[in-house]
């Protein structure tokens, strides 16, 4: 740990302590549920506070904003500032948006804090990295694989354990249980977060101009980016749509029916250490292929879904095709995170906010996308988008091998 006090950039022969690997795993999964929570509290939101259809709708919308935001003006910050402070820092911010989202009595304060609460959950993406650059480099995605894990169980579960939560205690009740869980997230990183004081000495207004320097310089930049805002476009059309369908013959769930079936992602969560393994000795390009032909296939599967001849088959092939296609995604999430990581490693921070937002963007054209299909053609219109966007990722790869080492 002497070493890790003053550098988070690993040596040959060093590894990473397993605390530090669990609480890296630990808390994205945490953090990131705040993030999607209000996508399934929004009728009791809307309901205690009297909003409009439109506010209640921008709830979620804000949320996501922040954190895309947070991805461009906070993350990079980890490129210049003290790691661990800034972390922390971050966390702390989150707590109090939280709680003051708990606490709001009106709409529009709901509004700002909603905007907040998703700027500080940008600490995951501070993290992350900071993580994966302790490991060195023939073992980082081992440590990638595992931390994504935990980050992947956190979105998949976000919406179920919300649901959860709100109906025992209310949606106020959430948010507070959460601020909770995030302090003593907090006071373990602190405990146990070695500190890294960056090299590079830049102001502000270099630091975001740098983005461009760095999308142009690195090609396996721009081309995991590509895939993984692909894969992630094909993800989230998936579970955008995939209620619709479940709330509808022969399936007929309840919202608590629908919420149970969001669990079985969460099996997803297992590709990544083994993908993240998988790359480390030297076969990522065809864990790629096989992570996006995967989803392919989920594709298929869940379209088929469609003409079963009972119910059982139907939802059996609907559940295997959600569990193959986030299969497919955590492989490509983690074998990008890995390649990405492997860059330069004084600009990680702008890096990661770079990769992290462009595939963010691509999960929500991924609900726009599905929003349009289901309303023209229903699910199997939802299926062949989620098929053609994966489609688009093994051609990418077919086509190149940047970011495959």
């Amino acid at each position: 740990m002497a070493m890790l006090q003053t550098t988070a950039v690993a040596g040959a022969d060093q590894t990473v302590p397993r605390a530090i690997v669990r609480l890296g795993a630990i808390a994205p999964g945490v953090v990131v549920v705040n993030l999607f929570a209000s996508q399934v509290l929004a009728g009791l939101m809307a309901r205690s506070l009297g909003m409009t259809g439109v506010e209640i709708g921008m709830v979620s919308t804000l949320t996501l904003l922040g954190y895309a935001l947070g991805l461009f003006m906070l993350v990079p910050l980890a490129d210049v500032f003290e790691n661990k402070r800034l972390i922390v820092g971050t966390l702390l911010c989150n707590i109090a948006a939280a709680l003051c989202t708990a606490l709001v009595p009106t709409s529009a304060l709901l509004l700002v804090s909603a905007l907040l609460l998703g700027a500080s959950c940008s600490a995951i993406q501070m993290l992350v990295p900071l993580v994966a650059s302790m490991a060195p480099p023939h073992q980082r995605g081992r440590v990638i694989g595992d931390v994504m894990g935990g980050l992947m169980v956190g979105i998949l579960l976000s919406r179920p354990a919300a649901s959860v939560i709100a109906d025992i205690w209310g949606w106020r009740g959430f948010y507070v249980l959460s601020a909770t869980a995030v302090l003593v997230l907090a006071g373990a990183l602190v405990r146990h977060l070695p500190t890294f004081r960056p090299k590079a000495r830049m102001s502000y207004v270099q630091l975001l101009a740098s983005f461009w320097m760095l999308w142009r310089s690195e090609a396996a930049l721009r081309v995991r980016s590509l895939t993984a805002a692909l894969v992630m476009a094909s993800f989230s059309a998936f579970w955008a749509a995939v209620s619709l369908r479940l709330s509808a013959p022969p399936f007929n769930l309840t919202p608590s029916g629908i919420a149970i079936f969001a669990l079985i992602g969460a099996v997803g969560a297992a590709a990544t250490p083994i993908a993240g393994r998988l790359g480390d000795r030297g076969h990522a390009r065809i864990t790629l292929c096989v992570s996006h032909i995967v989803i392919i296939i989920s594709a298929v599967l869940s379209a088929w879904a469609d003409s079963a001849g009972s119910q059982l088959w139907a939802f059996g092939a609907l559940g295997l095709g959600g569990i193959l296609l986030d299969l497919g995604v955590t492989g490509d999430q983690t074998l990008g995170r890995r390649a990405v990581n492997l860059l330069q490693p004084e600009a990680r921070g702008r890096i990661n906010g770079l990769f992290v937002c462009l595939f963010f963007i691509g999960g929500a054209v991924g609900a726009a996308v599905a929003s349009v299909a289901w309303a023209h053609g229903g699910w199997m219109w939802v299926c062949g988008a989620v098929g053609s966007f994966a489609l688009l990722a093994l051609i990418t790869d077919v086509a190149t091998q940047t970011g495959t080492s």
